[in-house]
């Protein structure tokens, strides 16, 4: 296989084996909806044999957006009726619509910054970059340690092919920590900072201060199991399996339950060889975190 074939499964692999394990984020709440949407598998009460699937499901579907909007014509700071449009919306592909609701949310619950980081997503799916970008700013000059925000921006500044600007944004949140944080404890989490940090450096092929970044993540905090795993993948990248094993066992060893089948699956990936790319391994399940602060679902 070519060298962008291999560079590109590499990715897929470092964003599975690091940033579904750092235990912080939501996942791209407008993406997931969008993939996982088939319109065959909703139901209907109401349909026949014969029917379509899809027209049903969608006709269905457009049924509970006018429900809602009915609901918001007399309550128009309903968060329910909000919520339940915006998963409709989604649910029908419907950015546009989908940001207009987000935008009412954002407005009426502030303090749910989540809202503000999926309006961000929806807009960044609209092309509008700049407006993304804005609401991520915006959210962390407040919250600099908002992991959600920060990881947003990053993945941003990436896809617009700016990863200066993406190593500069973390390593002056890493800066701003201790005063941060002494100023309110563990407002910056410096540890998955430190190894968002190391991704955007691994990704980039800058393995030396990639691995810096994390030998020093592991010296703030070794019981942490994410900077070890992310170790032990640069090492397995560069064909040194000798030494990614051990940092998989103990990466393993330390990981909380839900977290070791993948770990283990990652270690017994075939270390890459020149010309060939290794397998992707199969995608562990999302960081568990609280629905009613990570998504409007």
């Amino acid at each position: 296989m070519s060298e962008k074939r291999d560079r590109w499964i590499f990715k897929v692999v470092m964003a599975i084996g690091l940033i579904a394990f750092l235990g912080i984020g939501i996942a791209p709440l407008v993406n997931g909806v969008l993939q996982a949407n088939n319109p065959t598998t909703q139901t209907a009460s109401t349909a026949s044999p014969s029917s379509d699937p899809q027209n049903t499901a969608q006709a269905d579907l457009e049924a509970q957006a006018r429900g809602y909007e009915l609901v918001l014509q007399r309550e128009p700071d309903n968060e329910t009726a909000l919520r339940g449009l915006l998963e409709v919306r989604l649910q029908m592909q419907d950015i546009p619509g989908a940001i207009a609701a987000l935008e009412k949310l954002v407005e009426l619950k502030p303090e749910q910054t989540n809202y503000a980081v999926l309006l961000a997503q929806a807009k960044e799916q609209q092309n509008d970059r700049e407006g993304a970008a804005q609401i991520y700013r915006q959210l962390l000059e407040t919250q600099p340690g908002n992991l959600n925000a920060l990881q947003g921006y990053v993945n941003l500044l990436l896809a617009q092919d700016r990863p200066e600007a993406a190593i500069g944004l973390l390593q002056e949140t890493l800066e701003k920590a201790p005063q941060a944080n002494q100023i309110e404890a563990n407002s910056i989490d410096v540890v998955s900072v430190q190894v968002i940090l190391g991704q955007v450096y691994a990704d980039r092929d800058r393995y030396d201060e990639a691995l810096a970044v994390f030998d020093e993540a592991i010296k703030t905090d070794p019981e942490d199991f994410r900077p070890i795993l992310a170790k032990a993948l640069v090492f397995q990248r560069q064909g040194k399996n000798d030494e990614a094993q051990p940092l998989f066992n103990t990466a393993s060893e330390l990981a909380p339950a839900q977290y070791k089948d993948q770990i283990n699956q990652l270690a017994q990936m075939p270390v890459p060889t020149q010309g060939a790319a290794p397998a992707p391994a199969p995608a562990p399940s999302p960081a568990e975190s609280n629905p009613e602060e990570t998504s409007p679902e």
